[in-house]
């Protein structure tokens, strides 16, 4: 599985694939012609909330990893279908974070590559005894 990561600032390039903007607000300064995407996904992003808690802290990183990981068990179909395609040739996610190793897209990445952690889906109630 060929997933990789790049800012929708550098340029594009054919070993890129399949290129995903999976920011949920378009890339300042960067035209559509430039951005060379087969794709715009606005509901894989982090929520607004989110992203607006976060702010791009570092420090609030393992704690933003934990709120979008819990948010993207409800997107399993898309991962699902990010998941074949990243099967079937390179798939780059577009991002315009500065910090290349707190933001999203390295979670997203991560969800992608291994699977979202069981731990962070609710829990079930255990099933109650009959008297």
């Amino acid at each position: 599985m060929d997933i990789r990561m790049k800012r929708a600032y550098e340029p594009a390039s054919p070993s890129d694939g399949y290129r995903v903007l999976i920011d949920r607000l378009w890339p300042r300064g960067v035209s559509k012609k430039k951005a060379k995407l087969d794709e715009w996904d606005k509901e894989l992003p982090p929520s607004t909330e989110l992203r607006e808690w976060f702010g791009h802290e570092p420090s609030r990183f393992p704690e933003f990893r934990r709120r979008y990981i819990r948010e993207l068990h409800r997107k399993r179909s898309r991962l699902t279908e990010l998941r074949r395609r990243a099967r079937e040739g390179s798939l780059t996610l577009v991002n315009s974070a500065h910090d290349t190793k707190h933001n999203d897209a390295v979670v997203l990445a991560e969800a992608l590559r291994r699977g979202l952690p069981t731990s962070e889906t609710p829990q079930r109630q255990p099933a109650r005894l009959k008297a």
